[in-house]
């Protein structure tokens, strides 16, 4: 995913304008607005025409193959708008923040000349700093992992801003990851797991909803690994958590992304049960089927135990939607190994799911293991994997046919009077809106479904 942060002006003509080009995962979402909030109080107002920058943050992920390569594609196009920009007389600073930032550091100075500056995740509460001593010169990396908390230092979004982001939000409550599989580096660009305290939660979900916010996706690399000590004293996990923020009058949803199965305790399984704001989704990455690769991926777990959580939240709440992440070629998959990966899909029935071949990360343990699996095979496993995935996707798609629900009414559509919501499952739903507006929460009914979105009619 890549996406330029704006937001309606809120400031004067003259203010100095900030582009920021978000690759990958939600959580770079979330950073990105949260460093336009800091950067605005410096007088710098988001836009999502990158000729008129006077600032470009290239806000990275290092997840998908070959993200480095692309991140120093652009700054060769950057490079070349701004030499243009000072024959004009004119000035563009040009800072890579992110996880690529962090992973490279000095060397995405050496390699781009054109380069201000470079702020790793942990770090970019000390942006506007950066940028001060960028201007008077100094080419700045700042990758090393902050003492102090980023979330304290970073100014709260003005209600405005808010409102002009839309009626859903995304909100960081934990970051990093303490579990190191072997074919990942977060743990190298996030660092390990850390959680932000309640009462910091709170309060930012409290002024999300007064900025008009209707529903709360909760974030981290580890969501359900996520804890905190409670107002009553008492060590909370996510499901307290979800519990405490579904009490916020004026929210009527809440959704959290990305789960470890390792980390779904009871009182988490729990909330799918007892809590009516809490979406019927789970996004729960098992990878592979096979306990072999499994073990080799240090995943912790074992095809019969993710197939027997998933179990037990169904038994709680028989609508839930399972989302997944499947790696296929990793170092030593054999046939029977792919096979027991294709078999457990079959087990568990998939709403949707993000599926990928094995590619190196170096630093990685998978890196330097032995095994590596031919492109070709990688490739034609992926394809009957995708198949049977897209197969089971289509088919949860059409049982919806003809189900009633409660939509939350988003953005426009792509047509005169249509507007569009999410599904309790996350699927894109259309639907001929009159006398309706976004933010309001309607009851439709599913008439049909296509490739990947939802088609609903207003009931009453």
């Amino acid at each position: 995913m890549e996406s330029a942060m704006s937001q309606q002006p809120l400031s004067t003509p003259n203010t100095r304008k900030v582009f920021v080009k978000t690759y990958g995962c939600q959580m770079n979402v979330y950073d990105s607005e949260r460093m336009t909030d800091a950067l605005s109080k410096d007088g710098y107002q988001a836009t999502d025409v990158l000729e008129e920058a006077d600032l470009v943050l290239l806000n990275t992920c290092h997840i998908r193959e070959k993200a480095a390569e692309k991140v120093y594609s652009e700054l060769g196009r950057l490079r070349e708008m701004k030499k243009a920009r000072a024959k004009d007389g004119r000035e563009m600073t040009i800072g890579v923040t992110g996880c690529v930032a962090q992973a490279e550091g000095k060397e995405i100075l050496r390699r781009a000349p054109a380069v201000d500056l470079v702020i790793g995740p942990q770090t970019y509460h000390r942006l506007p700093e950066a940028l001060r001593r960028a201007k008077d010169g100094e080419r700045v990396v700042e990758t090393d992992y902050a003492i102090e908390d980023k979330f304290e230092h970073l100014p709260a979004p003005e209600r405005a801003r808010t409102r002009a982001r839309g009626v859903t939000a995304f909100l960081t409550v934990q970051e990093g990851c303490d579990k190191f599989c072997t074919f990942c580096v977060v743990p190298y660009t996030r660092g390990s797991e850390v959680s932000r305290p309640v009462a910091q939660i709170l309060a930012e979900a409290e002024r999300l909803v007064e900025g008009g916010v209707r529903e709360i996706t909760l974030l981290g690399q580890n969501v359900n690994a996520w804890h905190g000590l409670g107002p009553d004293g008492t060590e909370w996990g996510l499901g307290d958590l979800l519990h405490r923020l579904a009490e916020i009058e004026g929210l009527a949803r809440l959704r959290y992304t990305t789960s470890h199965p390792r980390d779904m305790d009871d009182r988490l399984i729990g909330a799918h049960r007892d809590l009516p704001k809490l979406m019927p989704y789970l996004h729960l990455p098992v990878q592979a089927g096979s306990d072999r690769i499994l073990k080799a991926m240090n995943r912790r777990h074992t095809a019969a135990e993710y197939i027997a959580l998933i179990e037990r939240i169904r038994a709680v709440q028989p609508e839930l939607a399972i989302s997944g992440d499947f790696i296929v070629g990793f170092p030593g998959e054999s046939d029977a190994d792919f096979e027991a990966t294709m078999r457990l899909v079959e087990a568990v029935g998939y709403a949707q799911a993000f599926s990928f071949k094995y590619s190196i990360r170096p630093g990685t343990p998978g890196a330097a293991m032995d095994g590596h699996v031919a492109e070709e095979v990688k490739a034609e496993r992926l394809e009957r994997l995708q198949a049977l995935l897209f197969r089971q996707q289509h088919e949860f798609a059409r049982g919806c046919i003809g189900k009633e629900i409660d939509l939350l009414l988003e953005k426009p559509g792509r047509l005169l009077g249509q507007l569009v919501g999410r599904s309790p499952w996350l699927q894109p739903v259309n639907i001929d809106a009159k006398g309706s507006k976004i933010g309001d929460i309607i009851r439709v009914r599913i008439t049909d479904a296509g490739a990947n979105s939802l088609f609903a009619q207003a009931i009453g």
